[in-house]
Order: structure tokens, then C-alpha cells, then sequence
């Protein structure tokens, strides 16, 4: 894949790991980075040149990002849903513990997605995603990697 000066990186940041935003940022002469997030997540702290806060709502941040993300950018996001709908923009998209979503296989991941939906109103589930590990930011750094590569 080739790139220029003018990649951007959307990351969907309400739920994105510290760990992994601090990784992204290691990229900002490669690129373009605008961390997305509710301003139920704002913090002071951040720099807003980096940061966009919108107003919470359903998908709002889904939308802010599949708006502005064109050819060759790219998404972080562990929202197959908004995966699914950036791949046709010929996006490359990454989950924060490095998993890449593509075409052949978003389908598969919906249909996964939907069946733990199920389960979880069914009272399975209930814990929220485990903390991302060594292995998965490994894993997230060598996609970064192949993407600028």
C-alpha cells in the first residue's frame, strides 16, 4: 500500500486503549491524526489539534469518521460496524490490538458481531473487553508499520 504526506488516521477513541493512542502518535510526521471522541470522554489534558469532540449520540462518532475518511486513510476502531463501512472507501482498517479488517472476511466478523449481541441480551457476556496486552499492542505496531511501510 502506498502513502503520502496526506494519510490521515481517524481513531475511534471513546474506547480506544491509552496504550494504544500513545503508539499512533509515534506516526505524527507520517501523518495526519485526529483522535474522534464524545465529550463524555474530554479531557483538558489533550491536545485539541489532535482531538475532535462531538456530542454523544448513537454511532455520532461513526458518522463524524465515515464523513471525512477517503482513500488511503486509515481507521482504528474496534467497531466492526464502522469497519465494515469505511472498506469500501479503500480504507485500511485495524482493531487497537492490531486485527485488520478487509472485504473477504467483514462479512464473517458482522455476522459474529450479531451472534454475540444475541448472547449478551441473553445475559451472557457481561464483561467488557479485556485490557489490551503486550502481544496485542505488538500486534497493533506491526500494522502501523505495514501501513507506512
Amino acid at each position: 500500500m502506498e502513502h503520502n504526506k496526506n494519510v490521515c488516521i481517524y481513531v475511534d477513541a471513546d474506547a480506544c486503549p491509552v496504550e494504544v493512542k500513545n503508539k499512533i502518535l509515534e506516526y505524527i510526521s507520517k501523518a495526519d491524526i485526529r483522535f474522534v471522541a464524545t465529550y463524555n470522554h474530554y479531557s483538558a489534558n489533550e491536545d485539541p489539534s489532535l482531538w475532535t469532540y462531538i456530542d454523544a449520540g448513537s454511532e455520532a462518532v461513526d458518522l463524524y469518521i465515515l464523513n471525512r475518511v477517503k482513500e488511503g486513510d486509515l481507521v482504528v476502531t474496534q467497531d466492526i460496524g464502522l469497519a465494515s463501512l469505511v472498506l469500501p472507501k479503500r480504507v485500511y482498517a485495524i482493531s487497537p490490538r492490531g486485527k485488520e479488517y478487509n472485504q473477504d472476511t467483514i462479512e464473517t466478523s458482522l455476522s459474529f458481531r450479531y451472534l454475540y449481541q444475541e448472547e449478551r441480551k441473553r445475559g451472557r457476556f457481561h464483561s467488557g473487553p479485556k485490557k489490551v496486552s503486550k502481544i496485542d499492542l505488538d500486534t497493533f505496531t506491526a500494522c502501523l508499520k505495514k501501513f507506512f511501510d
